[in-house]
């Protein structure tokens, strides 16, 4: 199988290693945690036609190594893997919510994003 991917016009290979933090780097991601916003990912990244190449969920922080098409933006892409995994973990863990640190956000502001080249 070819790395490269096939749209309608266009022949690609976008792969973007993205690491994101939860808020002030809490060591939160464990247990239940990790298994949820396990699943939440891979069902996101799914629905958006994303393919994930490796997902490695530490403590306190994520990293996704991940094919996004050139039709979905990384930044959008992004933003809503990160909206739509905290909603997700705030209604199901609603411990995480009611202690004085965390408001209405679960994931710190940003994220770092690589590209990777496709290597002839």
């Amino acid at each position: 199988m070819s790395r490269f991917r096939k749209l309608s016009q266009s022949i690609w290979h976008c792969q973007y290693h993205v690491v994101w933090t939860p808020k002030y780097r809490y060591k939160i991601l464990t247990g239940e945690v990790v298994v949820e916003i396990t699943k939440c990912i891979h069902v996101f990244c799914e629905q958006q036609g994303v393919e994930i190449v490796e997902l490695n969920v530490q403590c306190d922080h994520v990293h996704l190594l991940a094919l996004v098409p050139p039709k979905i933006s990384i930044s959008d892409f992004v933003g809503t893997l990160k909206g739509r995994t905290a909603i997700r973990i705030f209604n199901k863990f609603r411990y995480l919510k009611e202690k004085p640190y965390w408001g209405n956000h679960f994931w710190a502001r940003g994220y770092s994003c690589f590209r990777l080249r496709a290597v002839s």
